[in-house]
């Protein structure tokens, strides 16, 4: 069997040990991508998926050592910070995520990726839940972006037109106003091929929280 290719995830400033703990995390984060997709489009009969869950849960089974508790903050993470690799949106790591790749753009943030069968809602179209998690989740950077981070009080989330699967999408979200702790943003969903033609919509409302409540949402924020 032939070696698996690496993936190098990017990220200046990091030390080599670092980047290949993330590029390991990556490449079976891939890899696990491709096996929920094989699974939600295979029509095997059932023996075979039998087979298949019994060669799981051994792979599963030579995963040991330390496990992370439900409130800390991964070693391979930059939180507060733009590396997630976990994210069932931007993660890497995650079989969950697209991943979506973000970037700046203008006045706000610009994600890119393309949704899978894992993410179907009706038959050939994006789950409406997991297009809101988009929105949120790019708004959150586009908090970040200028200078606000916060986390979300409110999204209100309009659907204009079905998301389609298996084509390049894009999400774009940009600050509104500031008053305050809370930010104002807004997102939009569409095609990469039509970007002014919005599939989806949303608004929401971030806030900062003060020092106390913050630690005492992430206590694991006190080690680093």
């Amino acid at each position: 069997m032939s070696a698996l290719p690496r993936t190098t995830p990017t990220h200046p400033g990091t030390d080599p040990a670092l980047t290949h703990h993330r590029a390991a995390i990556a490449t079976l984060g891939r890899e696990l991508r491709a096996l929920v997709d094989a699974a939600v489009r295979s029509t095997a009969p059932p023996e075979t998926l039998y087979d298949i869950a019994e060669a799981v849960r051994d792979l599963a089974a030579r995963f040991t050592g330390p496990v992370r508790t439900r409130a800390q903050i991964p070693v391979v993470d930059e939180f507060p910070g733009a590396v997630r690799m976990f994210s069932p949106v931007i993660g890497e790591g995650s079989p969950l995520a697209p991943p979506v790749r973000i970037a700046r753009d203008g006045d706000g943030v610009v994600g890119l990726c393309t949704l899978g069968l894992t993410h179907e809602g009706p038959p050939g179209y994006g789950h409406g839940g997991f297009t809101a998690m988009l929105l949120d989740e790019l708004m959150g950077h586009a908090c970040v972006a200028a200078g606000r981070p916060g986390m979300t009080i409110s999204l209100t989330t309009r659907y204009h037109r079905p998301v389609p699967l298996e084509t390049p999408l894009r999400i774009h979200a940009r600050v509104t106003a500031a008053e305050g702790r809370k930010v104002f943003v807004t997102g939009v969903v569409s095609t990469a091929e039509d970007p002014v033609t919005p599939l989806a919509g949303a608004e929401a409302v971030f806030v900062a929280p003060d020092p106390e409540r913050a630690q005492a949402l992430f206590p694991h924020l006190r080690e680093s």
